[in-house]
């Protein structure tokens, strides 16, 4: 009974990770830069546009604040509220930090998109399950060198290197249901 009990426990927690690009516990950062969108404010809903049901291009995101001695930005957008895990929606490295943003739809020269967790580098719009909406995490993080990450690396690898050679982040959250 005891070995039954463990073994559909450990189903269990392997269904609730698979699938869905779980990842560990993000690193403590100082919160000091600040990220927007003229596109939505934070804590309100994405437009249609960038997402599933819409165009899904990639949001306009405006940041500042960034740190003295920053050699790059990356930038990662996820939804810790996905069935089976925390979902990678974008990875982007090599940002550089005078750019200021980037415009909707475009990824400026010299950035790369690194594996979302439908393998692909490409932007990935929300696409919740039916139900509540989902919290979508647009982080930016200050990197103290360039991030050195295989562009075919899983990305819960990709956000670990990233999140290694940071030195500090911001965060605009927005949220989507279908």
């Amino acid at each position: 009974m005891v070995r039954r009990l463990l073994a559909v426990g450990l189903l269990a927690v392997a269904a609730c990770s698979s699938g869905g690009g779980s990842r560990g516990p993000e690193r403590e950062l100082p919160e000091t830069m600040t990220v927007s969108s003229p596109a939505f404010p934070p804590e309100a809903a994405i437009p249609v546009r960038f997402t599933c049901s819409g165009e899904e291009v990639s949001p306009p995101l405006i940041w500042s604040k960034i740190p003295e001695g920053t050699a790059e930005l990356a930038l990662v957008v996820d939804d810790p509220d996905a069935p089976g895990g925390t979902y990678v929606h974008w990875v982007v490295a090599h940002l550089d930090p005078k750019q200021g943003g980037l415009a909707e739809g475009a990824l400026p020269a010299g950035a790369t998109q690194l594996r979302n967790s439908a393998g692909e580098a490409a932007w990935a719009g929300p696409c919740p399950p039916e139900g509540p909406a989902h919290h979508y995490r647009f982080t930016v993080y200050a990197l103290g060198k360039r991030v050195e990450v295989a562009a075919d690396a899983d990305p819960a690898d990709a956000i670990a290197a990233i999140e290694r050679d940071a030195t500090a982040r911001g965060r605009l959250v927005g949220t989507f249901a279908r």
